[in-house]
């Protein structure tokens, strides 16, 4: 079972850690069709079934975010098999992290943090590789097919993301690629708006100097 095809914890009981005494009545059957289609209930309602003991309410956030969280997990560690790795890390994780969840963020917030510290626990566990290992991408010299140049400039970024140090290319993916402003991504890695900013920064001028020779 895989991150992006179900959460097959949330089917088999309670979630690890809630004390029995929290889950205190069960989803309504009325609610199975919205719980099946899951468009008209939002974050905060569903959070609250979950933490109540409703497996079917975790089963609706999983479906609703974890293309996000595979995402985010394949930008930050750049391979699809460690990136399943680290979406069902992170699923897990936030499955048995529910009842202390509080909502002082939105749960999508939350889930990117989860994500983002299961990705760095990942990357710490494994033996350092140089991201850009094999041949690197040069500029063409000549005029090829365009769709060629295309394709070789976005793995020539795609290789200079992955060298970036994890904190700049963290800062970088939440901010650059995942659209979360600058406040949000700073509260996903617990850092101060200004140490975010700074981060940004460095990475892109590290991206600029890489992707020179692709202007």
């Amino acid at each position: 079972m895989t991150a992006r095809r179900g959460f097959a914890g949330a089917s088999t009981g309670h979630p690890p850690g809630v004390d029995e005494g929290l889950v205190t009545t069960p989803v309504p059957g009325d609610l199975d069709a919205a719980f099946l289609d899951g468009r008209h209930l939002d974050d905060a309602y569903l959070v609250r079934r979950a933490q109540q003991g409703s497996p079917d309410a975790f089963e609706v956030l999983v479906a609703r975010h974890r293309d996000q969280v595979y995402r985010v997990a394949h930008r930050l560690v750049g391979e699809s098999a460690a990136a399943e790795d680290v979406a069902q890390d992170a699923l897990v994780s936030a499955w048995r992290a529910l009842p202390s969840f509080r909502g002082d963020a939105a749960f999508s917030t939350w889930l990117h943090r989860i994500t983002t510290n299961a990705a760095r626990q990942l990357l710490t566990r494994r033996r350092p590789v140089d991201p850009l290992t094999g041949e690197e991408p040069v500029p063409p010299s000549e005029h090829p097919d365009a769709q060629v140049v295309d394709a070789e400039r976005t793995r020539a970024l795609r290789a200079a993301v992955r060298a970036l140090p994890f904190d700049q290319r963290a800062a970088l993916v939440l901010v650059q690629f995942e659209g979360l402003s600058y406040l949000e991504a700073a509260r996903v890695l617990e850092v101060s708006e200004p140490t975010l900013r700074g981060r940004i920064a460095r990475a892109r001028r590290s991206l600029l100097d890489t992707m020179r020779g692709w202007q």
